[in-house]
């Protein structure tokens, strides 16, 4: 299959570049990199193997890019509405749109957008960042999960996952809801509390009172959850996202990263739209309201 990559930062430059480094045909939309790429190809440093793709597909514009079977977008959604004329050009009649996005309600908005897009939502845990033009650094973890949102064919889901595996990446088909509430689990206490408190994963998770913090989060997350009747998002799945955290290589998440490099926060999707559902199922979810309102307060400062 052809791949479009949107996005080439930490994880659309890992997953692209694994892509490729396996042998696909991936075609990456660069911005500010695009040069440096021509001249010097893609790096990965990964913990599961680092490489060199000397020769990069590589395109300024997305008018210039081919129609493509599978289009990753791994674009922070601060920038959503670019892919209103982002995607037209390497969707076809059969292209699968999946969106490496954090947050709830960014494949609604996208298919408002485009009716007749066909989409899916990727969930990635995965720890890697752009340190540099062209740079990956890929530091841990980098399984995904692919939930089928308007795909109309199941087989060219099995065909990416099957594509993934390949290349040395662990995927798997799963439910929609329930995929997106997992990762919000994580999402929404760490992103923002790294953020707050000016800190690292590893540290909110060895400090008693911050740890407690994270978990009450989480568990705001499950009640909203269970209130929208979405299934296996539970407590045990709490104590799995405590357990990988805490040993996972100290970590500053894309919204830390994104405040320290003065970008704008990733506030909507990943606060703001999941607060208003589960305010209108029943299931409030005050401690991270207050998060939310602690980061508008922190981005209205940084103007």
């Amino acid at each position: 299959m052809r791949y479009g990559i949107i996005g080439v930062g930490g994880v659309g430059g890992y997953y692209g570049g694994k892509l490729a480094h396996a042998g696909n045909d991936v075609h990456f939309l660069f911005h500010s990199d695009y040069e440096h790429v021509v001249a010097n190809g893609l790096r990965v440093d990964s913990c599961d193997g680092s490489f060199v793709l000397p020769h990069v597909n590589a395109y300024r514009q997305a008018a210039d890019m081919p129609k493509c079977d599978v289009v990753l977008v791994a674009l922070k959604t601060v920038n959503e509405q670019l892919l209103k004329d982002l995607l037209p050009p390497v969707v076809g009649t059969d292209t699968l749109v999946v969106l490496i996005q954090n947050g709830i309600g960014v494949e609604s908005d996208v298919q408002a957008w485009l009716p007749g897009v066909q989409l899916a939502a990727g969930l990635a845990f995965i720890c890697s960042a752009k340190a540099g033009p062209g740079y990956v650094n890929h530091q841990c973890y980098g399984s995904i999960n692919i939930g089928n949102y308007s795909c109309r064919d199941d087989n060219r889901i099995n065909e990416l996952i099957n594509d993934l595996h390949v290349a040395g990446i662990e995927a798997a088909a799963v439910e929609y809801s329930e995929a997106r509430w997992k990762k919000a689990v994580w999402n929404m206490p760490f992103n923002g509390l790294t953020v707050t408190l000016n800190t690292q994963t590893d540290k909110l998770l060895a400090n008693p009172a911050t740890e407690q913090l994270v978990r009450d989060m989480m568990m705001e997350v499950v009640e909203a959850s269970r209130a929208l009747g979405v299934e296996n998002v539970d407590e045990p799945f709490v104590e799995k996202m405590m357990s990988m955290t805490r040993v996972m290589t100290p970590y500053s998440p894309s919204m830390k990263l994104d405040y320290e490099n003065r970008r704008p926060m990733e506030i909507g999707y990943i606060y703001s739209r999941p607060l208003a559902i589960a305010r209108q199922f029943g299931a409030p979810m005050p401690k991270l309201e207050m998060l939310e309102a602690q980061l508008r307060f922190i981005e209205s400062q940084s103007k």
